[in-house]
């Protein structure tokens, strides 16, 4: 489905542009089957994450969360060179979780001297290198806060340092995608350019606040460890999520609302691809904050295009309880935003954002047809699925591709029959059934 204003013979030929809202980890396990498929693709992440190692550097240098932004860059690098492996080896490494070995490690790194850097030529060590010096440099002049090394993120270090360095959260990102070798056509983008400290906020319907993204999906009571996401590790939240915002990190008032600005390059591939996705994972943590900024809601409404919601297969804290209708409604009331500020609200249907959903088969979440089909969503698509050890249900990834594909060039969106269709990966082609008719 060529996007509008395209030259038809031009998209014709060209693999298929798509636009993805996701967080950092859940949609990184299909990223090598989509490049198979197309390079052509937008993947839009928040910088509000505050858990983890990015914890750390935002809380002793400031600045938005890149902890995301470097995880997709880096399931987007370069893989077909001995060296590209040894550059991702490397800014995918993380340090010990022991206080002091992880500090060891860190200055034989930053000094050049551990097996890492092995298989990575001159020019390469040299640039990499220079930042993550420029970065330990920034840590010391912070003299009064004491750095923690625990499980931190070399990728993470250097994109930090190269933030600082420009001042520029975007010049950032094209150093590291250049240093990794991310194709031209795919495009790493944070859904806001700032340089500055970003912190999410959440309202829940019995009236409580809940004050950054960590607190709200996998609090840890102040404990520095490895973040765990599932449903049973953490207690569930005493009412279910109404919203979410951005608040202020500064000044005295911290629980104050701000209003920042989309990304301008978010809203021009917004308007111009062949295809968006709301990817899985946490659904009001990682998609919603990408959602609630003015001019998202606009664009993906003026959009003819497929708009596919990727559903998770079991639930987390954020979502418990949650059939897949109410997916669709927490993303349409995001869009809309429908519980902010009524004057900047908007009053589109869900059917203006999501026209089908991609399932996992086996998974968790109720999938309430009748309430889909009451918000003219027909189209239903099951696909194949496999069991993690750590997550359960999750996308086979080469059928949730194939699925994927097959929406974006399947004509019948302008159709209002109900869907359903059955993927399976040992298949050449989806095989489908249409039923009410």
């Amino acid at each position: 489905m060529a996007a509008s204003g395209a030259d038809p013979a031009v998209a014709a030929d060209a693999p298929p542009s798509l636009l993805v809202f996701s967080g950092g980890t859940a949609f990184n396990g299909v990223v090598e089957e989509l490049k198979k498929v197309t390079t052509r693709v937008a993947h839009v992440l928040p910088v509000s994450d505050d858990g983890g190692s990015t914890a750390e550097i935002v809380r002793v240098l400031g600045g938005p969360a890149v902890g995301d932004i470097r995880s997709r860059c880096l399931r987007l690098s370069d893989e077909s060179t001995s060296e590209a492996l040894s550059v991702r080896t490397l800014l995918g490494h993380r340090l010990p979780l022991d206080p002091s070995e992880a500090k060891l490690e860190w200055y034989q790194i930053v000094e050049g001297e551990h097996s890492l850097w092995d298989g990575v030529s001159q020019p390469y060590r040299e640039t990499i290198r220079a930042f993550l010096v420029y970065f330990h440099n920034e840590i010391l002049r912070r003299s009064a806060e004491m750095f923690c090394f625990t499980n931190g993120s070399i990728g993470n270090f250097f994109f930090a340092g190269a933030r600082i360095f420009f001042q520029s959260l975007d010049a950032a990102i094209f150093l590291f995608s250049r240093v990794s070798q991310i194709p031209a056509e795919s495009l790493v983008l944070p859904v806001i350019s700032t340089n500055d400290r970003l912190t999410l906020g959440c309202e829940l319907w019995d009236g409580t606040i809940i004050r950054g993204q960590n607190e709200i999906s996998h609090p840890s009571n102040g404990r520095k460890e490895v973040v765990n996401k599932d449903c049973n590790s953490c207690s569930a939240l005493p009412s279910r999520i109404k919203r979410v915002f951005y608040m202020s990190s500064e000044g005295s008032n911290l629980l104050h609302e701000v209003f920042p600005e989309a990304n301008r390059t978010v809203l021009e591939q917004l308007s111009k691809v062949d295809c968006i996705v709301y990817a899985m994972g946490s659904l009001f943590t990682s998609v919603c904050p990408s959602l609630v900024l003015r001019g998202i809601g606009e664009t993906i409404a003026s959009r003819s295009i497929p708009k596919v919601l990727l559903l998770n297969g079991s639930h987390d804290r954020e979502t418990t309880g949650l059939p897949a209708s109410g997916f669709v409604t927490a993303i349409t009331d995001s869009l809309n935003r429908t519980y902010g500020d009524p004057d900047k609200s908007l009053k589109n249907l869900p059917k203006d954002y999501v026209n089908a959903l991609l399932v996992p088969k086996g998974g968790q979440i109720p999938l309430d047809i009748k309430n889909l089909a009451s918000k003219e969503i027909f189209h239903v698509v099951t696909v194949d699925s496999i069991c993690d050890g750590k997550t359960g249900i999750i996308f086979d990834p080469h059928s949730l591709i194939q699925a994927l594909t097959s929406l974006i060039s399947d004509r019948r969106f302008v159709e209002s029959d109900l869907l359903t269709e059955n993927v399976e990966s040992k298949l050449g082609k989806p095989r489908a059934l249409q039923l009410n008719k």
